[in-house]
């Protein structure tokens, strides 16, 4: 059974959101990414068929989405003219053989990825994708148009979400890697 349905578990849960005294906890993920107001992965009760349930989700901004897709985008082609690319993610866990090609291929990286974001290439959407096979709970992906993932963010997702009131911006939207800001769409 999915320790996300188990009603011990969902009680754990409420008991810690009302010590925190917030409808939602965040996870601690192995990523030690502090400060960052780009994402949050956090848990909180909802219902799932008349039952109270684990939500686990990730909420990130459309900026950051994008950018991943941008990098990804870059990288795919970067490793068809440099198929021993190592990417920086993954430097520690391979020994880099040809110093000279690897700078290059950054260069190249850094190329696509400004090509990619002038042609605007990638467009995203807010999106909300649920995963009812997760390990713990009820997975949830939200990408949402705004320029951070606070608590209020968060809070007001919630909200929406457990009254059935989401609402995603059908907008479509591309990002420069140079524009700072944007204007949140409430």
């Amino acid at each position: 059974m999915n320790p996300g349905y188990d009603p011990e578990e969902v009680a754990l849960l409420i008991k810690e959101c009302n010590r925190v005294g917030k409808n939602f906890i965040y996870v601690e993920d192995e990523i030690g990414e502090e400060n960052n107001d780009e994402h949050a992965h956090v848990q909180f009760i909802g219902q799932h068929r008349g039952q109270s349930v684990i939500y686990d989700a990730l909420i990130y901004t459309l900026r950051l989405h994008h950018s991943m897709l941008v990098y990804d985008a870059a990288l795919e082609k970067v490793k068809k003219e440099f198929p021993d690319y190592v990417a920086e993610d993954d430097e520690e866990l391979v020994e880099i053989t040809d110093p000279q090609s690897q700078e290059d291929a950054e260069i190249l990286l850094t190329e696509f990825i400004d090509e990619i974001e002038e042609n605007e290439e990638i467009k995203v959407s807010e999106h909300l994708e649920t995963d009812l096979s997760f390990e713990y709970g009820i997975g949830l992906e939200v990408g949402l148009h705004r320029n951070r993932i606070d608590d209020t963010v968060i809070k007001d997702f919630i909200a929406r979400f457990n009254a059935g009131k989401i609402e995603l911006d059908k907008g479509i939207y591309s990002f420069r890697t140079e524009d700072e800001d944007y204007e949140d769409e409430d």
